[in-house]
């Protein structure tokens, strides 16, 4: 055994020497695969009219494109992080963009609705392998604390803009292409993934061969399905449909149940260790409220630009663009230069806050607005906003933790983020619904009043998101410790 000792640390000190030499080849690796997970998102979405007519789907069928992705993304996110611990994370990557790309040409060739949400099911679970992998791979490749800055920094307003970018790319592939390269764009993402995986990833054989905790395996997925799939019930029912309190229910008794068993099982699914870190917990609801928040914006703009102002797929997405620009601006400001001197406290509350105006801002359009005079500003200081709290909450969410709790650390920030935008396309859409059936309950059922109700809805939708905004300043500012957040490297990076 001492023999052996000297050759395992000097294996061991050249992996690391490897990953080292060639970590910003790594990140934009890394960078690549969580856009392919994040823009399918909504990448999809603008592609729904044209795939619907193409495979003579319902409008009631329709939703299930995108919820079977959120399904099964959602409620594995967390059997993925630890599945990542344990077969490693250079595997969990190069299997979950494998069996993402080819769930993706599955959707491609789809001939019938049925084979279209089993490809979007089987994108889901990969996608759940894939995320957490990502995140726990540069966590634990940027050790160094002022590299790691700019390498959240550029992780960050990729997963912020992420869902803009699939707006945008949906559009452009729509219009001149077919709806079939929405899903097959995929194939060429995972290409580049895989390859870069091979060449710039050292094998690493897992961090955690703990036996699985399978109580918690049930109890966890059970419970986040059940949340994901009331959330999205709500869409096309109501907060009083059986299905919607059962489902919602079950899935809030089994996450307590979750809970219970992580404090008592000697191999848990979730370390709590991992989320009792205050500034961890704060990076983790600020990821929730965001997350719900921001689909006041991708949403309801959305419907705004195409059905008020008669925008294409291909313009709608390009009107995004600014608020990309913006959120990459104060990402790499916040991240960089800020958080190492200041800490997460001051900046994510902040952060929030901006957002908050931006939708009371954009809460004023009305049928006369233009995109000039009443979308391009409040849309450039939402950016300005989320960059604040983006890139900050991926990287106090992952900071510090052991090493082999990388993966289910950064399950938990993708959970965080997922769920929090189940729950706010479900509580924005009833609230926006309502608004329009109040309005017209007082106006006659005119053109013009039919115009406005749509209208009175969309800012519904805007002041509501402000409110949730507003909301996560004010958890986040409780939650979050002072001063400069603690960092300690892990050792190892990727090389076991």
């Amino acid at each position: 055994m001492p023999a052996t000792a000297p050759l395992a640390t000097h294996t061991r000190s050249k992996a690391q020497q490897h990953v080292h030499e060639r970590r910003w080849w790594i990140l934009g690796l890394l960078a690549i695969s969580q856009l392919m997970v994040i823009l399918d998102g909504t990448i999809v979405n603008i592609a729904l009219p044209t795939a619907q007519h193409a495979l003579h789907f319902s409008n009631s069928d329709r939703q299930w494109i995108v919820t079977a992705y959120s399904l099964a993304f959602g409620s594995l996110l967390l059997l993925g992080g630890r599945l990542s611990d344990y077969i490693g994370r250079k595997s969990a990557l190069i299997v979950g963009l494998v069996g993402f790309a080819g769930a993706s040409a599955l959707g491609a060739a789809s001939v019938n609705f049925t084979m279209l949400v089993l490809a979007r099911t089987i994108q889901g679970v990969f996608g759940a392998l894939l995320a957490p992998a990502v995140l726990a791979l540069l966590s634990t490749t940027f050790t160094d604390q002022g590299e790691r800055g700019k390498a959240f920094a550029i992780y960050g307003a990729v997963a912020g803009t992420g869902g803009a970018i699939g707006l945008l790319l949906g559009g452009f592939l729509t219009t001149y292409a077919s709806w079939r390269w929405t899903l097959l764009v995929n194939l060429v993402f995972a290409a580049i993934g895989v390859a870069g995986a091979l060449w710039l990833l050292v094998h690493d054989a897992g961090v955690d061969h703990d036996p699985l905790d399978w109580p918690g395996v049930l109890t966890g997925t059970g419970g986040l399905f059940g949340l994901v799939f009331g959330f999205s019930h709500v869409e096309t029912t109501s907060w009083h449909d059986t299905y919607t309190l059962l489902s919602l229910g079950a899935g809030v008794v089994l996450l307590a149940g979750f809970f219970l068993i992580q404090r008592r099982t000697r191999f848990p699914l979730l370390p709590l260790r991992v989320v009792a870190d205050r500034n961890r917990g704060g990076a983790l609801a600020a990821m929730l409220i965001a997350g719900s928040g921001m689909f006041g914006v991708f949403l309801f703009l959305t419907y705004y630009l195409q059905t008020t102002l008669g925008y294409s797929a291909i313009r709608t997405g390009v009107a995004f663009l600014p608020m990309i620009g913006a959120l990459i601006v104060t990402a790499q400001l916040s991240n960089i230069v800020l958080l190492p001197k200041i800490g997460p406290r001051p900046l994510i509350p902040l952060g929030m806050l901006v957002a908050a105006g931006a939708m009371i801002w954009m809460s004023q359009l009305t049928l006369a607005s233009t995109y000039i005079s009443g979308v391009l500003g409040p849309l450039i200081v939402t950016g300005l906003g989320m960059g604040l709290v983006f890139a900050p909450s991926f990287s106090v969410g992952t900071l510090g933790v052991a090493e082999h709790d990388a993966g289910v650390a950064s399950a938990m920030v993708n959970t965080s983020q997922q769920i929090g935008g189940s729950i706010g396309t479900a509580l924005l859409n009833t609230l926006a619904a309502s608004a329009a059936v109040h309005f017209l309950a007082t106006h006659a059922p005119t053109a013009h009043a039919m115009a406005e109700a749509t209208i009175h809805s969309y800012t519904t939708a805007f002041s509501d998101s402000a409110l949730i905004f507003l909301a996560g300043a004010l958890v986040t500012g409780a939650l979050l410790r002072s001063g400069r957040a603690q960092f300690t490297p892990t050792s190892g990076a990727l090389a076991h």
